[in-house]
């Protein structure tokens, strides 16, 4: 054979091994097309001039969601609680995990296969009503309350303070933004009263005393004049 024969066939070689084109349902291995394995397995080894191709099924954890010329299966993903997931749909072996925010969370990371990350919803401080509750899609949103009205985190719309009636109830403490204004009578300071009520019953106790030791004293005296008066008259 001659030189130049030898190297039409090894440029004729390279061209068709660069210009081979497989069937959608083959795959493109050592200058050959193979049969795919089915969607929930893998390839074992591949086809060659005498067999076809030998696949395995995906184990557990793991899957394949389409024909493949892969010798691997694709890994399940976890739905982590820490990143605030939770699994809306196991993985087969034909299908991945779909997971979904949890309770109370908002996904802000989401691809085909579901949501990759979630964060847990923005709570309205005092002050601001919740705009717009979250949802799975989307996080809560908080507005200040205006002039005159009041929240404590937790209500859909500022509600206005409480007017007090003059001349009662009268006003005892003012409303901000997250509390309501306080209308009716001063509350009396029980401590006070406590501290007074003692004092009174020491002060009555001691003039009760006072009293019982000045007639015992009285009465010791008058029988002692009586006595001497007595002895005189004998």
């Amino acid at each position: 054979m001659s030189l130049s024969l030898l190297c039409l066939i090894i440029i004729l070689k390279v061209f068709s091994g660069q210009i081979l084109t497989c069937h959608p349902a083959e795959y493109l291995t050592a200058g050959r097309c193979c049969p795919r394995c089915l969607a929930g397995s893998r390839v074992e080894t591949d086809c060659t001039e005498f067999r076809s191709t030998s696949c395995l099924p995906c184990t557990d954890g793991t899957y394949m969601n389409h024909p493949t010329g892969l010798k691997y299966c694709l890994t399940c993903a976890n739905c982590d609680a820490g990143s605030g997931l939770q699994i809306k749909t196991s993985c087969t072996s034909t299908s991945n995990t779909v997971c979904q925010p949890l309770e109370g969370f908002y996904c802000m990371d989401s691809t085909e296969d579901g949501c990759v990350k979630a964060l847990k919803h923005t709570s309205c401080q005092p002050g601001q009503y919740i705009r717009q509750k979250g949802t799975a899609l989307r996080n809560t949103e908080c507005t200040d309350c205006s002039d005159g009205t009041f929240s404590n985190g937790t209500f859909t719309s500022c509600q206005p303070h409480t007017q007090c009636e003059s001349p009662k109830p009268r006003l005892i403490k003012p409303g901000t933004a997250s509390a309501d204004a306080e209308c009716g009578k001063e509350k009396l300071n029980v401590t006070a009263i406590v501290i007074c009520v003692i004092v009174v019953l020491f002060l009555l106790i001691g003039i009760a005393g006072l009293v019982y030791f000045r007639k015992k004293k009285s009465g010791k005296i008058c029988c002692y004049f009586l006595y001497q008066t007595i002895q005189t008259l004998s």
